[in-house]
């Protein structure tokens, strides 16, 4: 099986080993169940859908941006 290295900040180390030891696994196990209940199935059945930000039956509009902006000519 691969091993994995990756740096976090000290704060989410803290709460990953806190959360670790509630669980009552090694620190490894917790990270690694976390990672394949993230990544390891591929994408969610809905996750396109959620992420869209369009709430079930709602449209999106778009409004006119007007006229282009005037620039100063790059020298």
């Amino acid at each position: 099986m691969p091993q994995l290295h990756f740096y976090v900040p000290a704060d989410v180390a803290k709460q990953i080993k806190a959360r670790a030891a509630q669980a009552k696994l090694p620190i490894s196990r917790y990270v690694a169940a976390l990672v394949k209940r993230d990544v390891g199935q591929g994408w969610p059945e809905d996750y396109f859908e959620r992420i869209s930000g369009a709430a079930e039956g709602a449209t999106i509009r778009y409004e006119p941006s007007g006229p282009p902006e005037e620039r100063l000519p790059l020298e």
